[in-house]
């Protein structure tokens, strides 16, 4: 171990890439660790990354804190890989604290290189570049400039093709996944997924988007027909009314106000869909019903209640999709300087389900008033 730390510290420098620690010797806490070189107001430093379950801790160190924290690191982890502008170290350390230890030449472009702190997001849809409906949608300009107004709209529709990155692997891939969008508005998130499942990654598809607005959906169709996106079309019609005579891979409903969120689950419940991704938006039912005088602090003052019981919606509806099966994560969609309706509700089939207990716990908080429960506990589950 002595060695190993000694050949690492030597490597540390300016042509350092990163330093990479992973496979924990103990379960829970910190599952990684990267550190790199970063400028800091003009000064060399290295900003150590350790990432937890759905956290990550930054920490900014000196070149000699670094060195001197190595070996205590190294104690931590079976995995090192430290990559420089001309080596890559690799070592896996025994359970006896034994390195086996290999390095080998490489060769880094280092001018395409970039250290500083704040280094500029590749997004998965690239800027530069023009995307016909970003384009027509107002979002960016025809030389494919994001349009300064609409930068965060530009960031939050790749921060949405994030999440769909992630659930790739759980798309079937015998026969065309079925998509519908609730509550689609313009459909920017619409078009962008169709785009990126469709034409970037190659999978055939077949999209919905529902929406009130007669004259939107209208125009989106147009669009659609414009673009050449045969399998994407655009309804008008109510979520708690939309009835779909086939099967659906995965339901979308962003910003669904109030219970048209819990409709919406609803229905993706009672379809069967594997993949469910949704950002509730206006939790108004609870506010008014739910009641406990152990929560007095909060319940006796409305900006708190109404935050209160906003979070207990989208808790119990989690714990409603895990009762039926479902993997639920709940996420921060944007940051919340941006909106503070900024959580995104991700379920993915599993047919594992959460115990009765944690529902019913959660369930004695809401008095039975949440439309999801009452639509699933009345037998019309699948």
């Amino acid at each position: 171990m002595k060695e190993l730390t000694e050949k690492m510290r030597q490597r540390i420098s300016c042509h350092l890439i990163h330093i990479t620690l992973s496979n924990p010797r103990t379960k829970g806490g910190v599952k990684k660790i990267v550190i790199r070189p970063v400028k800091l107001k003009g000064k060399l430093c290295y900003q150590k990354a350790a990432y937890e379950e759905k956290k990550v801790f930054h920490e900014n160190l000196t070149e000699e804190e670094c060195k001197e924290r190595l070996e205590a690191l190294l104690e931590e982890f079976r995995q090192v890989e430290m990559l420089t502008e001309t080596e890559r170290l690799t070592a896996l350390i025994s359970k006896k604290g034994k390195a086996t230890v290999k390095i080998k030449p490489v060769a880094c472009k280092t001018a395409e290189r970039d250290l500083s702190h704040n280094r500029k997001k590749q997004y998965l849809i690239p800027e530069g570049k023009p995307i016909p409906y970003l384009v027509d949608l107002g979002v960016m300009t025809k030389e494919g400039a994001i349009v300064h107004s609409r930068y965060d709209k530009f960031r939050q529709i790749n921060r949405f093709l994030e999440f769909i990155e992630d659930i790739l692997p759980e798309l079937p891939k015998d026969h065309p996944v079925r998509i519908l969008d609730f509550g689609c508005g313009k459909s920017y998130l619409t078009f962008a997924m169709y785009d990126y499942l469709h034409d970037r990654k190659g999978y055939q598809v077949e999209m919905i988007g529902l929406d009130l607005k007669t004259d939107v959906m209208e125009r989106c169709n147009q669009l659609a027909k414009k673009y050449g996106y045969e399998h994407l079309r655009f309804e008008t019609g109510d979520i708690a009314a939309y009835e779909d005579g086939h099967s659906i891979d995965m339901v979308v409903t962003l910003h669904a106000c109030d219970t048209a969120t819990d409709y919406a689950l609803f229905k993706a419940v009672s379809w069967g869909a594997k993949v469910i991704l949704s950002v509730p938006c206006c939790q108004h039912e609870l506010n008014g019903k739910i009641f406990c005088e152990e929560l007095s602090p909060i319940m006796d003052y409305g900006l708190l209640k109404e935050r209160f019981a906003a979070l207990l919606t989208d808790g119990m509806r989690e714990k409603l999709l895990e009762e039926q099966g479902y993997q639920v994560q709940i996420l921060e969609f944007i940051d919340m300087e941006h909106t503070p309706k900024n959580i995104l509700i991700r379920a993915v089939y599993t047919g594992k389900k959460a115990k009765e207990e944690a529902v019913n716990q959660a369930a004695a908080l809401t008095n039975g008033h949440g439309t999801l429960e009452r639509l699933l506990r009345n037998g019309e589950d699948r």
